[in-house]
């Protein structure tokens, strides 16, 4: 009878050991599923925000199908695991659309650059082209891309961002232009310039660009110039006058 007793004592200390072995390995489980749905939630929520970005910018429609592609992964992904979203099948059908949609697009880049209005939405916008090529750079990486889609996908996203920084410096010096600040003027004209000579591929836009800010940059040197031996007169002569009237002949009174 002893015995009986301490065998059962072993064997619920046994099924104790593995019932909590059991309970921590579920609990595991649970925990890296947790992680792993939030991780794509985070990259569905991080991809659909670059995409709203992309509604002002003028990027292929390779790269929205790209884009489209990360969002429909990554909710499949979520719904394998068993996301509790009771609308994830809605959400999947719809960017399953998109991704349709973007596949179908003409494949030619499409509207043309526009700088934003104020400086707050140009850094916005030189953000949202930051994140697009780092977004490009972690599909290309997972092998999700081939190498010849990444390289002209992320060389049109460097344009993109060259002529944001050069636009961004122009109206700057053209602002500082018409306060007759010439100084300003003239050293945003020259990083700006400084940025399109250090292209070692230039296009027509950073040819066009370079020649034309290189025209304005000589005419405020020229002006400066000007505006220094204008100065350098009147001074001059202002010395000219004191020396004048120390050296002239005492009157008579």
């Amino acid at each position: 009878m002893f015995t009986i007793i301490i065998i059962l004592i072993v064997l619920l200390v046994v099924m104790a050991i593995v019932i909590n072995g059991w309970q921590q390995h579920r609990a595991k489980q649970e925990a890296e599923r947790r992680t792993e749905l939030a991780k794509f939630r985070a990259i569905v929520d991080e991809t659909e925000n670059v995409i709203m970005a992309c509604a002002n910018m003028p990027v292929s429609p390779r790269l929205m199908q790209i884009l489209h592609t990360r969002v429909l992964g990554a909710l499949k992904a979520q719904a394998e695991l068993g996301a509790g979203s009771a609308d994830i099948k809605q959400r999947i059908a719809d960017a399953e659309n998109s991704h349709s949609n973007a596949a179908a697009a003409d494949p030619n880049p499409q509207g043309e650059f526009s700088l934003p209005d104020n400086d707050k939405l140009i850094i916005q916008y030189i953000q949202g082209v930051k994140k697009l090529r780092v977004l490009l750079r972690s599909e290309h990486s997972k092998g999700k891309i081939d190498a010849r889609t990444f390289a002209e996908e992320d060389k049109n996203l460097e344009r993109l961002q060259l002529k944001v920084n050069v636009e961004t410096l122009v109206k700057r010096g053209r602002s500082a232009l018409q306060s007759n600040m010439l100084g300003s003027a003239r050293q945003y004209f020259e990083k700006a310039i400084t940025a399109l000579d250090n292209q070692t591929q230039p296009d027509d836009y950073i040819l066009s660009r370079a020649s034309t800010l290189k025209e304005w940059l000589k005419t405020i040197q020229d002006d400066l110039k000007n505006a220094n031996a204008e100065d350098r007169a009147r001074r001059q002569e202002e010395e000219r006058d004191e020396l004048d009237e120390l050296f002239a002949p005492k009157k008579k009174w």
